[in-house]
């Protein structure tokens, strides 16, 4: 590997998602050599995990970055609402005293990559490629060394000290890598799509979970003046639905809201903005590492949307993987070391991982059953939330969820 004074290490992250993106600016500003691939030509799409808990809010205003932050398009959030079977039973703010300025908002994606890159290129060595799709991984003596791109120049070799993969749930570096991995059956899909923002959202910023029923519905108000709905399915059922129409989708949904969020929703029946399935997916390589390759984000494990964690877990990978990488990659390292560097990252961040899918996996399979023992549940679940909820980082379960399951701070 070279030293930096003979050009600097070189990493490859490929993906300017959340993590790679977060990831590219701390190692450039560091002064390490970074290109950052991405396949898409710009950010101007649909993103599913947009909700920033404390955690993730922490990670940004430890990069340094929460000034920038601000001024990007999002919504705070200001309280959380539980409405069992149409009633509501728990209102809770989001207290400055449990969060701070650290509150949930739901954040443009877009807006903030697009923020992170052009971080990013204020430092000089800093590349980013757009339209740069990885079809391969390049091979040197069992070490990966580089990857094959195809652009609009055609295709091209890209060489490097390490690769990291931040490509998402479909990860190209993770299979091509043939890491191996686990996936936890998830018994939901999500139908997702915005609406005109209600008046009533406007003016109380209130994120909504309606449960009961075998449903449960989320609502929020977001950015651009629309209210973004998440109506949780069982796995399958989507195709009768499918068959019916939007506005039909829409009708159902508005059996198991509060009558003011019903009516918006007939009333909105033909505006649905950008509507989609999302098909839900909880996965996580076995293993994120072997010589020359690192995962991390979704690329290493696909968050389940339970708790809107993958936005927030994958800021903190980036941390933990500029922690480990930055000390090495600046001291000329040889292949061992930044071998080693990268599975500490494994090490560090694996277990809360783990611990978030494991409560991830336990809300549905109470949520679809519509029986005694469940209705029992539901109606507890408000209770049990806001005495968690009440206690902010001394609470057990949601602490867990809002605030991470283990400390990360940013060493570099």
């Amino acid at each position: 590997m070279s030293p930096p004074g003979a050009g600097g290490a070189r990493v490859i992250v490929v993906g300017a998602g959340p993590a790679g993106a977060a990831l590219a600016y701390l190692l450039a500003r560091r002064g390490v050599e970074v290109t950052l691939l991405e396949r898409h030509t710009d950010f101007a799409r649909e993103f599913r995990g947009e909700v920033l808990l404390p955690g993730g809010l922490d990670a940004i205003d430890q990069m340094g970055l929460w000034d920038a932050f601000e001024r990007i398009d999002h919504v705070k959030l200001e309280a959380l609402e539980v409405y069992v079977n149409r009633e509501r039973r728990l209102h809770m703010q989001f207290a400055p005293e449990s969060f701070g300025r650290f509150a949930p908002r739901w954040v443009s994606q877009p807006a903030l990559l697009e923020m992170l890159v052009g971080k990013s290129a204020a430092f000089p060595g800093f590349r980013l490629e757009r339209g740069a799709t990885v079809r391969a991984l390049l091979e040197d003596g069992g070490r990966c060394a580089g990857v094959r791109v195809l652009s609009a120049a055609g295709e091209s070799e890209l060489r490097a000290d390490l690769v990291v993969g931040c490509d998402g749930r479909g990860s190209v570096v993770r299979r091509r890598a043939e890491l191996p991995e686990a996936q936890d059956p998830v018994p939901m899909d999500v139908v997702w799509c915005k609406l005109p923002l209600p008046d009533f959202a406007a003016r109380d910023r209130s994120f909504r979970g309606y449960l009961g029923g075998g449903h449960l519905l989320l609502a929020a108000p977001v950015y651009g003046g629309l209210m973004q709905i998440a109506w949780i399915i069982r796995k399958g059922a989507f195709g009768a639905l499918r068959d019916r129409g939007m506005s039909a989708c829409l009708e159902e949904m508005a059996k198991h809201v509060s009558p003011d969020l019903a009516e918006h929703l007939r009333r909105h029946a033909h505006d649905a903005v950008h509507p989609f399935l999302l098909s839900t997916v909880s996965d996580r390589a076995l293993a994120w590492t072997r010589p020359g390759v690192l995962v991390i984000g979704d690329a290493a494990h696909t968050m389940s949307p339970v708790g809107a964690q993958g936005l927030n877990i994958a800021l903190r990978d980036a941390l933990v993987a500029a922690n480990r990488l930055v000390p090495v990659l600046l001291e000329g390292g040889g292949a061992a070391a930044l071998d080693a560097a990268a599975r500490a990252v494994q090490d560090e961040r694996a277990p809360e991982v783990r611990e978030i899918q494991r409560l991830q996996a336990l809300p549905p399979h109470v949520l679809f059953r519509d029986v005694w023992w469940t209705r029992l549940i539901l109606r507890l679940v408000p209770l049990l939330l806001g005495s968690e909820l009440a206690r902010g980082r001394r609470a057990l379960v949601v602490r867990r969820f809002l605030f991470g399951a283990r400390e990360v701070r940013l060493a570099v």
